[in-house]
């Protein structure tokens, strides 16, 4: 009689909790124009028309209501272009706009290349479209042989060309050129 009981309460207990669980999803339930917040989250995009696949894991992600954009807080975002290295950079803020391919990225930043190179800025724009990176803000960039430091900077991942506008500065070691 006892046995009984408990079946009949697990039952009951069950029946009442899947109730529960069947609800409208949240997305659903969010009307146009209202927001969504997600904490400690991992978003991945990859389009093989664009060439380039990223992972974006953030403490913070808000998405606009019309799902255009998200911003995010805290963040490591890996880019692996194709036929490219990886490369990865971690900061404070961003912000992606999806009908524009643009992402941008601020709050000391850090970047780290597969192939040895490292980078650091306050601000940078990553232009997915075009294959871009770009910023008018200082930057410091640290390879195997050298490091280069001025302001401002323009990647084009395509070409693989790198260019610091103006203020430049370049340190080389002797030992590893020699």
């Amino acid at each position: 009689m006892g046995l009984g009981l408990l079946l009949i309460f697990v039952v009951f207990y069950v029946a009442k909790s899947g109730r529960d669980a069947v609800r409208k999803p949240i997305l659903n339930v969010l009307k146009a124009g209202d927001g969504l917040k997600l904490r400690d989250i991992h978003y991945s995009q990859d389009d093989p028309d664009k060439g380039v696949k990223w992972i974006l894991d953030a403490r913070e992600v808000g998405f606009s209501g019309d799902q255009t954009s998200l911003s995010f807080q805290d963040f490591l975002l890996t880019v692996e272009p194709e036929s490219r290295p990886p490369f990865r950079v971690k900061g404070r803020n961003g912000q992606y706009a999806r009908e524009k391919g643009e992402i941008r990225l601020w709050g000391d930043l850090e970047g780290v290349s597969d192939n040895g190179y490292r980078f650091t800025a306050d601000h940078v724009l990553i232009d997915e479209k075009n294959g871009h990176l770009s910023t008018d803000n200082s930057v410091k960039i640290f390879g195997p042989f050298f490091s280069v430091a001025g302001q401002g900077l323009f990647l084009d991942m395509g070409k693989e060309t790198l260019q610091i506008l103006s203020d430049v500065t370049t340190v080389i070691d002797r030992k590893s050129v020699f």
